[in-house]
Parts: structure tokens; C-alpha cells; sequence
């Protein structure tokens, strides 16, 4: 298959209502602008009749493509699977339910062209009740501390990206909130941002909660050990082990000498057993955090967090679909 200018990716679930009109406003945006493009539509274990849409889709456009999950793995499975397909010189990602405006895919493509490894989306005006924009304004905040990156909407679905950005970083849990932080993590420091159009939801209802948003604050505290530690863990790990195991080894060095230059009796002495603690402690945080974070490194290099169960794509691609 010839290389498009775009591929475009879309997590999907739940959205058979606004598959139809995200198609049609794709085709003609694209169009208009001459972009030769792919859309991968991925299922995410839907129970509606998005699949069936999306396969009516693409025996009408084969332009349009699809991978079907097993059941829900999440955004970031989805988008992972996506990028794995994409053939296009720019990959652009977008959310299925309308309220990221495929208007925007043109001049995303144009700033990937003019030498950006990654350009996010920035919803100044969000169509959004105050459960999410607050959440959301918390998270931003948080997560620029964190990252040292100047992006005021992280977790916005409208991005593009390289071909060769998308195909060198490792997406899984929530990692999809931070993408920006994963590229730089690999040398793809050109990251800009654009502000977007933003629209109301007009089918379906929100996926968004509280639990999400639990998960996305506990992948930021991997990443962020990640991006810094993951080639030199010691760093982490030996700084909290060293300050216990010193703590634990002065206060043990204090009670021998009060026991023998004394001769004071520490058998009951709760400082004894705090003492003993924080060594051990210490020698865990060496062995136990440095082992079980190799354990999940190896794991993810070595595994893909979903499972394929159909496709719809034109021939050239079936075989490379199965091997997802």
C-alpha cells in the first residue's frame, strides 16, 4: 500500500451514533485539503453496534479500516494498536464522539510538515460540565510541574505526530495522557501545541470518572519515574534505601553503645526495633522496587496489553493486523 500524508487513529467505544457523521466530516476534510489518508477505527470492546458501523464503513471506503478488542482495554491499548498500522507520514489521533473537530486534522499535518515531532491540541473553550474541566485543569497543572513541558492540555485527543514518534514510544495503562512526556523522553523534543475548536457531546454520554482519574494520577508517578529512572533506577531506589538504611544503622550503632559502654538494658526499647526496621527496609527498597520495576519493563517490551479478535482493512494489511 502507498504511503498517505495521514493516518488517522480513533479509539472507539460505545459511539455507533456519531460514527456516521465523523466519517463524512473526515472524507470531506480531507479531501478538500487533497490529504491522501487512512482512518483506523479502533474497537474497544464495544456492546453497541459500533463494529457493525465500522465494517459498513469500510466496505464502502477501504480507506477506512478497523481492529475489533476482545473486551475494553482502555484508550491507551487502542491507541497503541492504532500506531502500530499507521502508514502515514503524519499519524493525527482523535476521539469518535464529535467533540474533537476533524477541521483541525489540515493544519496539525501542516506544523508535522514544517518540522514538529508532535503538536498537541489545546481546548481553550471547553464544551465540558465542571466534573471534567476541573479535574482536568488540576491534572495540566500537575503534570507541567512534573514533566518541564509547556503544553496547557495534555490530555487532549486531538494530537499529531511523526510516523517515526509513534513507532518508538511504548504506550499501556494510562499512558496515553502523557504521550508528550514519552516522545521527549526519547529525544523528540520539538513538541508544540495548537489551539483547537472544541464541540459539545451530542450522542452518547461521557466515559470520564473518578476511578480514571485515580488511574491517571497513579501512571503519572510511573512515568515520571520512568522517564527519569528507568536507565539508572539506583538513583531512585539507592537514595530512599541509602537515607533508611544510614537512619537505621545509626540508631542500632547508638543502642550497642549504650548497651555495652553503658551497660543500660534495650531489650524493651522501641528504638531497638525501629532501628532493625529501617535497615531492612532499606535493603527491600534496594532489591524488591529495583527487581519488580525490571520485571514490568521486560514485561512490556515483550508483550501487547490487548487482543485482536477481528479486522477490516484492505488485503495488504490483513496479515500485518494479525501479527498485532
Amino acid at each position: 500500500m502507498s504511503e498517505p500524508d495521514v493516518s488517522i487513529i480513533v479509539p472507539v467505544y460505545e459511539e455507533e451514533e456519531s460514527l456516521p457523521e465523523l466519517v463524512r466530516q473526515i472524507r470531506a476534510v480531507c479531501e478538500e485539503a487533497d490529504l491522501s489518508f487512512e482512518v483506523w477505527f479502533i474497537d474497544d470492546g464495544s456492546r453497541d453496534r459500533s463494529w457493525d458501523v465500522i465494517r459498513a464503513v469500510h466496505e464502502d471506503d477501504p480507506r477506512f479500516a478497523g481492529l475489533r478488542f476482545r473486551r475494553n482495554y482502555g484508550k491507551s491499548a487502542a491507541l497503541a494498536a492504532g500506531f502500530v498500522q499507521a502508514l502515514g507520514r503524519a499519524v493525527v489521533t482523535l476521539d469518535a464522539d464529535l467533540q474533537d473537530d476533524p477541521a483541525e486534522i489540515p493544519a496539525l499535518v501542516a506544523m508535522i510538515d514544517d518540522g514538529f515531532d508532535l503538536v498537541s491540541g489545546w481546548k481553550q473553550k471547553r464544551q465540558d460540565p465542571l466534573s471534567k474541566t476541573i479535574p482536568s485543569r488540576v491534572y495540566n497543572v500537575v503534570t507541567r510541574l512534573v514533566s518541564g513541558i509547556k503544553l496547557h492540555d495534555f490530555n487532549c485527543g486531538l494530537k499529531a505526530y511523526r510516523r517515526e514518534v509513534v513507532k518508538n514510544i511504548q504506550v499501556y495503562g494510562e499512558m496515553h495522557r502523557y504521550i508528550p512526556l514519552l516522545a521527549k523522553w526519547e529525544g523528540y523534543e520539538r513538541i508544540g501545541e495548537k489551539p483547537v475548536h472544541h464541540r459539545a457531546r451530542r450522542y452518547g454520554r461521557t466515559k470520564f470518572g473518578l476511578e480514571r482519574a485515580l488511574r491517571g494520577f497513579l501512571d503519572l508517578i510511573t512515568v515520571a519515574f520512568l522517564t527519569r529512572f528507568a536507565a539508572r533506577p539506583m538513583h531512585f531506589f539507592g537514595m530512599f534505601g541509602t537515607l533508611s538504611f544510614l537512619g537505621g544503622f545509626a540508631i542500632s550503632l547508638w543502642i550497642a553503645v549504650d548497651k555495652l559502654v553503658f551497660g543500660n538494658f534495650i531489650g524493651d526499647r522501641p528504638l531497638l526495633l525501629l532501628g532493625v526496621l529501617l535497615i531492612v527496609v532499606g535493603v527491600q527498597t534496594f532489591c524488591t522496587g529495583l527487581l519488580g520495576d525490571m520485571i514490568i519493563r521486560r514485561r512490556m517490551d515483550e508483550t501487547t496489553p490487548y487482543h485482536v479478535i477481528e479486522t477490516v482493512a484492505p488485503w495488504e494489511r490483513q496479515e500485518a493486523s494479525r501479527r498485532v
